[in-house]
């Protein structure tokens, strides 16, 4: 089986069920996808777990058929296996019933005490195209199983877990292990289901690629090959003002640092110039800590007008430390007047609170240029109190905020969302707990900065720094501080460079 892991498409559970009838439809006999997605199974099993005895628990629909061929592979190759399955065995069809009719061994009920005397559970239930609630025998079986520790390798998705939102549907199995097919679904990136899917393998089964011509996903894993191709790489006739001049707006003297935070990642992140635009109040402490990065006194939305009358200053970052009140409001609108690229995130959002409809009309007005916002949970809720509240899962919020305020919208946390007004989204799997740290959002909107002032697209600069910033965090690893986050994008960078 070929690894298709590096694959970035993401594909709904209907769109997967698309991509399988496409690929039946065209001459693959469906049994031959199921027994090549047992094989895969079996043999990740075999691979990563010691022999011993296995229940195999299948379920009514075509995850049960994979899980038959599970168990009869495995047995196949020396290991005791009991194979448990929920339903009658004479209401299997199709697919699955061919599968269940190659297993020559006994088939018994599926019971509470299933996982007993197990050194391994093979949970090919449900799957991901999880339909209501899980409760019952099976809710019963998972909590058992769950209480014993017993490893579970789940079969496209640990039962419980909604393949398009990562939400528990009732109970769920946490697996050691997860194997899925063809292209992954946002029910194993989006928590808490990537929490649940533990390791997990993504494997060709013979669905041909083509296949995604046809389906044309909108959600995808943000990894390096969905946007390495427009990533800017230094080139040895470029000089700093080719690479952009990025300018954030620091606060008042006793708010500075996240501001020089920012700043310090987008040079770090390849800017050419930056510069730091400063109230006079804050003018001393900002200049007792800036080298590279430049400083402009500035007070007021006129006078940031003013600065950015200077076209070469091309992308601007406002919000860390600004605080919250009409004078940020003010300078935000003045920059989106200025045609530059724009990043929002934390006071310039939270400025709009009780008038999120005047930034989004700014947004879309003649002069503005890209923007790309940065929030939280609480600032998205902020902004968006009405999506917040409606039940969406983390995808579907993200790319509805992206729609309303023509913005990209980057809805930060362990399982951040990118999303563009074009209905594209991406999720991050590489984002480690490190990085819950003070700052280190400051740092990913400079990031941002960076690589909008270099003149790459909103939506990929957005997930690149997305990812750049995860790859840092993990680079450092514990007792990262948002301080140490610029100082390891040079070795991530080298590395990144080295690969695309």
């Amino acid at each position: 089986m070929t690894d298709a892991t590096d694959s970035t498409e993401l594909l709904t559970v209907e769109e997967m069920g698309r991509a399988d009838a496409l690929t039946i439809g065209s001459g693959t006999a469906g049994i031959l996808l199921m027994e090549n997605a047992g094989r895969a199974v079996a043999e990740a099993i075999v691979a990563r777990f010691p022999q011993g005895p296995v229940s195999v628990l299948c379920g009514p629909g075509n995850n049960g058929g994979d899980g038959f061929v599970v168990a009869r592979l495995l047995a196949e190759w020396g290991w005791p296996v009991t194979l448990f399955l929920l339903g009658p065995r004479d209401k299997l069809k199709g697919d699955a019933a061919e599968a269940a009719d190659r297993w020559p061994g006994a088939v018994h009920p599926l019971g509470a005490d299933a996982g007993k005397g197990a050194s391994l559970v093979v949970d090919a239930i449900f799957g991901a195209g999880l339909s209501r609630d899980v409760d019952g025998l099976p809710a019963d079986v998972i909590r058992r199983i769950g209480e014993t520790g017993t490893p579970v390798v789940a079969v496209d998705m640990p039962t419980g877990i909604d393949g398009n939102t990562g939400r528990v549907r009732g109970a769920a199995f946490a697996a050691s292990l997860t194997v899925t097919f063809f292209r992954a679904k946002p029910g194993h990136l989006l928590l808490p289901g990537r929490l649940h899917c533990g390791e997990l393998l993504v494997r060709d089964i013979g669905i041909d690629g083509r296949v995604l011509d046809e389906i044309a996903p909108r959600s995808f894993v943000n990894d390096p090959p969905l946007w390495s191709s427009v990533f800017p790489r230094p080139r040895l006739d470029s000089h700093k003002y080719t690479r952009g001049h990025a300018v954030v707006v620091s606060g008042d003297a006793a708010h500075t640092g996240a501001a020089r935070l920012a700043a310090r990642g987008a040079l770090r992140a390849g800017a050419g110039l930056v510069t730091l635009a400063s109230p006079p109040s804050a003018m001393l402490v900002n200049a007792a800590h800036l080298t590279a990065i430049m400083l402009t006194p500035f007070e007021g939305a006129d006078a940031l007008t003013k600065i950015l009358e200077d076209k070469r200053k091309n992308a601007l970052l406002i919000g860390p430390g600004a605080g919250i009140g009409w004078e940020t409001r003010d300078n935000v609108l003045a920059a989106l007047l200025s045609g530059a690229a724009i990043v929002l995130d934390a006071d310039a959002l939270t400025s709009f609170a009780e008038i999120p409809r005047d930034l989004f009309v700014a947004i879309k007005g003649y002069f503005a240029g890209p923007v790309v916002m940065t929030p939280h949970e609480g600032e998205f809720a902020r902004l968006f109190p009405a999506l917040a509240a409606g039940g969406a899962d983390k995808l579907e919020r993200a790319r509805l905020a992206a729609a309303e305020a023509a913005a990209i919208v980057i809805l930060k946390g362990p399982d951040t969302v990118i999303a563009s007004p074009d209905g594209r989204a991406a999720i991050t799997r590489n984002a480690g707990p490190e990085l819950a740290t003070a700052g280190s959002g400051d740092v990913l909107g400079g990031i941002v900065l960076g690589l909008l002032a270099q003149g790459m697209p909103p939506f990929e600069a957005a997930c690149a720094a997305v990812w750049l910033h995860g790859e840092a965090g993990d680079c450092f690893g514990p007792g990262l501080i948002s301080e140490d986050l610029p100082e390891m994008l040079p070795a991530v960078l080298r590395d990144l460079l080295r690969h695309i």
